[in-house]
């Protein structure tokens, strides 16, 4: 016969029992000091003459839940997660079993059974961060009102394909947590975010706000910048060209959902490529678009307080002549042989039907996300061809020597 040890409540109610049994408590004087009713005290007393001091112990004590995994599917559980999950989180370790291998379970279940198997850490016994005090701060209430934007290095290919590190840019919607865009990128450079605003655009139209941080592609931080407020950089010149109001964080806690929700992506977003062997970024960059983005909204994006978006939506024209604006744009002169240089290129400027052009005139230089580049003059594109000037070379001066011959 297995024995059930007796918990420190029905060691007390034992001994009630027996002062009652031995006349030191009266029945109603045992109920008052346990806090039960009397009737409870006459049960522990009939409990106990029928099956001794054990009967006071509970019923299902010792018992197995109903509830419980069967022993089959438990191994089943850990045997996948050992094989397959063992660095997921318990959440999306629920959601992948049910997703490929038709195991429903809950993720508090899926995450007892993860940390009994030493797959999980629970935060409590994690080592505490220290906390800051911090000001809470509401949603905007609309769509489009204010879109949080940033970009993410990180080893999301975990080496697949040769990439090591690569350069992940996000917008998430500030009133509905909704991912709006998310894209590889080859760096957080000017010409690939110009790029990714393009996109945006052709998606959603133009947002009221955009919150960013004081990367050097978003905000000149430099003492030249400070004391000319003028100055800006490429993109804030694009976005006030645009109507879109740039707005900089002080602090990385200050854009605190997108910097939340890299967090996420860099636990979930590795795993789902991983799971489907994505190993290059056009092939990533599909996905996104076609699957993880949608899917990733539906679960948990919210609704906005109010039904209106702010975002602009742009006509077919306006769309064609945009990326006219988030380009990168450098102003330069024409030489006396009516020639420009860019980059450590030269080009010839040709004749142009309707424009004259003069030595020293200002050429607008505009630089395409896609590496193509266009020349104009007062709003007005001129024709150039790529030619191969050199600098000329200086000959070296020539001593001349005079030899003196005696008379």
């Amino acid at each position: 016969m297995k024995i059930i040890p007796m918990s420190t409540k029905e060691l007390a109610a034992l001994q009630i029992v027996r002062d009652v049994e031995t006349g030191r408590l009266t029945q109603k004087e045992a109920a008052a000091r346990m806090d039960v009713a009397d009737r409870t005290i006459r049960r522990w007393q009939e409990a106990v003459r029928v099956h001794g001091p054990p009967g006071l112990v509970h019923g299902n004590r010792g018992k197995e839940s109903p509830r419980r995994v069967p022993e089959k599917e438990r191994k089943r559980i850990v045997s996948l997660i050992r094989s397959r999950y063992p660095d997921f989180g318990p959440t999306l370790a629920a959601e992948k079993l049910f997703e490929y291998h038709g195991i429903r379970r809950d993720p508090t279940t899926i995450r007892d059974l993860m940390v009994e198997e030493g797959f999980w850490t629970p935060r409590s016994k994690r080592r505490s961060e220290q906390v800051v005090h911090r000001a809470w701060r509401e949603r905007k209430a609309h769509q489009g009102e204010l879109v949080q934007f940033d970009g993410s290095y990180h080893d999301w290919f975990e080496g697949r394909g040769g990439i090591t590190e690569a350069c992940l840019l996000l917008t998430v919607d500030d009133a509905t947590g909704k991912i709006q865009h998310l894209s590889f990128a080859p760096h957080e450079g000017t010409l690939p975010v110009m790029r990714f605003w393009t996109e945006y655009a052709g998606l959603h139209g133009l947002p009221k706000a955009v919150y960013l941080d004081r990367f050097s592609t978003y905000k000149m931080t430099q003492r030249v910048a400070q004391e000319n407020p003028d100055l800006k950089t490429q993109l804030e010149r694009a976005f006030k060209t645009l109507g879109i109001e740039p707005i900089f964080a002080l602090s990385p806690q200050a854009k605190g959902r997108v910097e939340r929700l890299f967090k996420t992506l860099q636990d979930r977003l590795v795993k789902e490529l991983r799971l489907r062997n994505i190993r290059t970024v056009e092939e990533a960059n599909q996905f996104l678009a076609h699957t993880f983005i949608p899917a990733f909204n539906r679960k948990y994006q919210v609704e906005s307080r109010e039904p209106a978006n702010f975002h602009r939506k742009l006509s077919e024209r306006e769309l064609r002549e945009l990326p006219e604006t988030l380009c990168r744009l450098e102003e330069r002169r024409v030489m006396n042989d009516f020639t420009v240089s860019f980059k450590s290129q030269w080009y010839q400027v040709l004749p142009t039907r309707g424009l004259a052009i003069r030595p020293k005139e200002s050429v607008c230089v505009r630089e395409y996300p896609d590496g193509n580049v266009s020349f104009s003059i007062r709003n007005k594109r001129i024709e150039i061809k790529l030619i191969e000037k050199r600098s000329p070379q200086r000959r070296p001066s020539t001593v001349l020597i005079r030899t003196l011959v005696p008379a």
